[in-house]
């Protein structure tokens, strides 16, 4: 029976690699060995930055909104419960692009939040 040799797919997959670390500085996009780890840690930083930037948006809407709700005279906690208990479901990156295009509208949002309170 035949020897199957492997040298055709650890080429592909070496070039796979090479590939991804294209535009990497140095040796780390001519060498398979330093490509690989250089490769390994991207994708490392690239799996956490997805969870990250849910954070940092989430953090952004939350400041936008706050900024506006003072304008109003009302605080993010207490402008966040009215919303609740008024029945208002309304996400936050919606709130905040409100709050930036259509100041009147969140203004209006504004008040039924203190009135529910």
């Amino acid at each position: 029976m035949a020897r199957i040799k492997g040298a055709m797919m650890t080429r592909k997959r070496r070039n796979k690699i090479l590939g991804m670390a294209k535009g990497y500085w140095g040796s780390k996009s001519r060498h398979y060995k330093m490509a690989n780890q250089a490769v390994m840690k991207s994708l490392r930083y690239a799996y956490v930055g997805r969870k990250q930037r849910k954070r940092d948006f989430r953090q952004l809407w939350i400041a936008r909104i706050s900024a506006a709700c003072k304008l109003n005279g009302m605080n993010y906690s207490r402008f966040m419960h009215g919303l609740k208990v008024a029945g208002i479901q309304m996400n936050r990156k919606m709130l905040s692009e409100t709050a930036i295009n259509d100041p009147a509208a969140f203004t209006a949002l504004v008040e039924k939040a203190k009135a529910a309170l």
